[in-house]
């Protein structure tokens, strides 16, 4: 919160771009995902960045609502009462200039240029790698002349960029400028922005040799981190952009994450509308953090493991009614009748034999709910592919108790 302060006053003494984009990045990646989701008050004291480890579990871990308070908890509870103060920046002068530094969807009664600016951002998603964002006026008066200065972030690119006022285009300076639109503004006038979200990566603030391959994956202004207890090595191509080895992928905690899987049919041209139609069916299972790999079984004691898809073999099974006789299903080995996937201890699923059909434990065990996910890609996700399995990438705000890593070893 104070490096926020620090970088607002050196914005207004020098209107300098890196302080701007400095704010952005702060308060999207170290701000808000200080609070844990949509639960007020329950904060953490300080946000961890080193491998493997989990907001749940870090110098602190969560704090509560009422009864646990450390020395810089009301500074963070003061950060969510403060996101709009640094959005707008009114310039004053004969032609007075309102600066337009954050890309939040918000509502400013600017009382020096006489009009009501609307701004609208869609929400950012991996699969369509753009900003979008409407600025609508709304007046009841003639306005005199006034600016409207756009930032354009050093994070964009110069190819795709877009911007109309009313409909007519306009040229977009290159990244790390503004975007000066001067006039008489009138109710109705609309400006958009068009802006290409690019995938990067940041090495490491270190200068010792040994980390010079530790480097942060960013998608525009998210921070993006990857779900992992500790594994961190990437293959990442040397002398190419990341978004050649990252594949963008169509919340909870760590429970949920591991209690969650995608059925994916053996045959790709099988069709179904309902649960009920892939009954009997021959299908394989893909954990959520683990995209692009599939539950294969090791060896003959049964053992479930994670294997990438390309190079293994993996384990398909039937599924099949439930063996506790409610609405439920189980997931029979196709290659060995009798044997069924089953809960057990620390969340670990494994294959196991039916002893006999009265065996209600057994049973309960191997019976599972189909519906919807525990755990959900969240709309900025992407695949990396690592050495020995790939990653789940999410923005660093959005994790709340599980398990994740930053910086990633970089390897060619």
């Amino acid at each position: 919160m104070h490096n926020l302060k620090v970088a607002r006053h050196l914005f207004t003494w020098t209107k300098e771009m890196a302080y701007a984009d400095y704010y952005e990045g702060t308060l999207t990646n170290g701000v808000i995902g200080i609070q844990r989701g949509r639960e007020p008050g329950v904060m953490i004291y300080m946000l961890p960045l080193n491998r493997g480890n989990s907001k749940a579990v870090s110098y602190h871990g969560w704090g509560t609502r009422f009864n646990s308070f450390w020395c810089c908890y009301g500074t963070g509870i003061e950060s969510f009462t403060k996101l709009g103060d640094s959005i707008y920046f009114e310039e004053q002068g004969k032609v007075p200039g309102l600066y337009i530094i954050q890309f939040i969807s918000s509502t400013i009664n600017w009382q020096r240029g006489q009009f009501s600016l609307y701004q609208n951002v869609d929400p950012y998603v991996s699969w369509d790698p753009f900003l979008r964002l409407t600025l609508t006026v709304t007046s009841s008066m003639a306005a005199d002349q006034s600016s409207l200065i756009l930032r354009i972030p050093s994070w964009t690119l110069s190819s795709g960029s877009k911007a109309t006022l009313d409909g007519q285009s306009l040229p977009v300076p290159a990244p790390g400028n503004f975007l000066p639109l001067t006039k008489k503004w009138s109710s109705g006038d609309k400006l958009t922005l068009e802006l290409p979200i690019t995938l990067r990566t940041e090495p490491i603030k270190d200068d010792r040799p040994e980390y010079a391959s530790l480097q942060a994956t960013l998608f525009g202004p998210y921070l993006l981190a990857g779900h992992t207890n500790g594994d961190w090595d990437i293959k990442a191509v040397a002398g190419h952009p990341p978004s050649e080895w990252l594949n963008s992928n169509v919340s909870g905690t760590e429970a949920a994450l591991q209690a969650t899987f995608r059925i994916i049919l053996t045959d790709p041209s099988a069709k179904f509308s309902s649960i009920k139609d892939i009954i009997e069916k021959s299908i394989a299972l893909e954990p959520i953090a683990f995209p692009g790999m599939l539950v294969a079984q090791l060896g003959k004691d049964h053992k479930l493991i994670v294997q990438d898809a390309s190079s293994a073999q993996p384990s398909t099974f039937i599924l099949v009614p439930g063996l506790d006789g409610k609405d439920t299903v189980s997931l029979e080995s196709e290659t060995q009748k009798g044997c069924f996937v089953i809960s057990g201890k620390k969340l670990k699923i494994k294959l196991s034999c039916n002893t006999g059909s009265s065996d209600a434990k057994f049973n309960n065990a191997a019976s599972f709910v189909m519906g919807k996910g525990m755990s959900e890609y969240h709309p900025i996700s992407f695949v990396a592919k690592g050495v020995r399995r790939n990653f789940l990438l999410e923005p660093l705000y959005n994790f709340k108790d599980e398990s994740y890593t930053v910086y990633f070893n970089m390897k060619p």
